[in-house]
Parts: structure tokens; sequence; C-alpha cells
């Protein structure tokens, strides 16, 4: 019995994740996920012409899920953590399920903890006894190392590198190829740039770049 699935978002990052979708399908062997389409309240002309030429239908704005079938899921394609904790917020209001998507080449240790709408892209590495919220997206070829939590809405952007022990609060953006070092805290919200080196715990709401840091 296949599962309907929606992507929440006509961008790129969307259509990433629809990808690991189709991947976990074929990894199978069978098909788990029957994807009905996207929803995006503001699709540009050039997103819609994409999501087209995956053979998948535009269905309209995130209101197209308060009426879906009940055991339809969602799954948000957003890659700002901000924007995504808003979409999820109004989502919540609608109580579908929401589709967690392990993509079949990233490896996830056996005793992970996480919440719905987790998504982990191809080459995400998560070691052992780490903990994950809501919505969180790990995207391709980052590290998450042991003992760490990341908290609801957290994004690991590609090849970004989270140490073991380390806190990530809720909204937290890790920039590609970015380093937190071990056993560091990075507060609500705030920003590792592309590239930074944190040596040393982040607060919150703020967006820190370089090497170290600042």
């Amino acid at each position: 019995m296949t599962v309907p699935l929606v992507v929440v978002g006509c961008g790129g990052h969307g259509r990433e994740v629809l990808t690991i979708a189709r991947a976990m399908d074929a990894n199978a062997g069978r098909s788990r996920w029957r994807p009905l389409g996207f929803v995006d309240d503001a699709p540009s002309e050039e997103n819609l012409k994409r999501v087209q030429v995956l053979d998948v239908p535009y269905l309209g704005g995130l209101a197209w899920l308060r009426d879906a079938p009940a055991d339809t899921h969602y799954v948000i394609g957003i890659g700002d953590p901000r924007v995504r904790r808003t979409v999820g917020a109004r989502l919540d209001g609608y109580e579908l399920p929401a589709a967690t998507l392990v993509h079949p080449a990233a490896t996830i240790g056996p005793d992970i903890a996480h919440g719905p709408g987790f998504v982990a892209f191809a080459g995400a590495r998560v070691t052992t006894n780490v903990t994950i919220g809501r919505h969180v997206h790990l995207n391709q070829n980052c590290t998450v190392g042991h003992d760490s939590t990341l908290a609801d809405y957290v994004s690991v952007n590609p090849l970004a590198a989270v140490s073991g022990d380390c806190h990530l609060a809720e909204g937290v953006l890790i920039g590609t190829t970015a380093a937190v070092l071990q056993g560091l805290r990075v507060g609500r919200d705030s920003v590792v740039g592309a590239g930074a080196c944190v040596v040393r715990d982040v607060p919150s709401d703020v967006v820190v770049k370089g090497v170290p840091a600042r």
C-alpha cells in the first residue's frame, strides 16, 4: 500500500526532497511513496516549469492540504529554517502526518532519535546517540557527531561538520562547509556562515562568520 505524499515548496530544495522519496523507493524495489504533487503559496513561473519536468503536478497553495485525506503525508521542502518553522506551525493546524525521508545513501546510526519531518539527504552521516527534532534537514555530505542534539527546524548545509556533544538550538542554520567544534552550543535562530569554524559557544539570534567564527 502506497503512502500519499505532498511536498511543500516548489523551489530547488523541495524538488531535491522529492528525489529522496524516489530514491528510497528505487532502493527498496517497491513503491512506498505516492507523490501527489507540490504545494506552494507563491511559486515562480520558472519553478513551476521545473516541477512539470518531474511529472508531479503543482496542486496549489498550502491551503490545499487543509482538505486533504487524513492519510496524506507532507514534507516541508524549504531550506530556510525560519521559513520552515512558520510553514510548519501552519501545517500543524491541518493535523496531517509529516513524512520522514532518509536517502539510501545517508548513514544514520541505529540509536538515533528523531522527530517527524526529518529529512536526510544523500551522503549525510549521523553517528551515535544523536537526538534530532522535528523538521530537521541534514543536507548532502554533512556530518553530525556522537551525543549531539539538534533541536526543531535545524538545517545543516552540505559538507558542514557538527562535532560530538554539540547542541544546536531551534532554527539554527549551519552553512556549507562550516564546522562546529566539540561540545559547543549554538543558540536559537543563529546562523553559522559558510566556511566558518565555531570555536566557542554562539548566542541566540546572531550570524557568525570566519575562522574562528565571530
